[in-house]
């Protein structure tokens, strides 16, 4: 499978406004990639957004097959709609575009890297399954370090490949001490390709982790 696992240090932390940036520069340079969201929890905004960037290639619910109410972890949305994510059905969701898809694949997972999609399974263990590189999305500002660092040790002890580390800066203050200190310690301590994204247009020098 050709493409990439974008993974969070937690929720809320930019993985969808990274990916859809960088699935449209692909796309901009002629490379036909493909962005996928296969389980959401709370509003659909993020596969629409997704979607947009895709150039309109798939339907929203191809984008996003299973969708959970509640802004909760899949495994607590789903019990609080009486109903479960089943494990196989996310994967063979991304099989299906893979042996469709020409280009890459630019998987996002959902929530944080130990967010539990059913009780023994979580997306840690969605990417593991996947086997495609993964990449960390983390916040420039303060606090950053220790989830960061917790995540690249928690992908490395799992067996995953770990393609980089996509430091997203917006809406971080550029004057921030913290953000503008925390990305080479990142790439520093956890021995790890670090990219600073701070608008769209900084993807027209994005690493060769990011190409296809």
């Amino acid at each position: 499978m050709n493409g990439r696992f974008v993974t969070g240090t937690g929720t809320g932390v930019g993985k969808t406004f990274v990916t859809a940036a960088w699935v449209r520069e692909l796309r901009r340079r002629g490379i036909p990639a493909l962005a996928l969201k296969p389980v959401s929890c709370g509003g659909r905004g993020d596969a629409e957004r997704l979607a947009a960037a895709n150039d309109g290639a798939l339907t929203v619910d191809e984008i996003n097959p299973v969708r959970l109410d509640a802004p909760l972890s899949p495994l607590a949305a789903g019990r609080a709609a009486g109903v479960g994510v089943e494990p196989l059905t996310l994967t063979a969701a991304v099989g299906s575009w893979s042996a469709r898809c020409e280009g890459p694949l630019l998987v996002e997972g959902v929530g944080g890297w130990l967010a539990p999609i059913t009780r023994e399974y979580w997306v840690r263990d969605w990417a593991r399954e996947l086997e495609l590189p993964v990449v960390i999305v983390a916040p420039a500002g303060l606090g950053m370090l220790n989830h960061t660092l917790l995540t690249i040790e928690s992908a490395r002890a799992a067996g995953c490949e770990l393609a980089g580390v996509i430091v997203n800066h917006f809406p971080a203050d550029g004057a921030d001490l913290a953000a503008a200190t925390n990305p080479a310690l990142v790439e520093e301590l956890g021995q790890v390709s670090v990219f600073n994204f701070r608008a769209p247009e900084d993807l027209r020098e994005m690493p060769g982790w990011m190409r296809f």
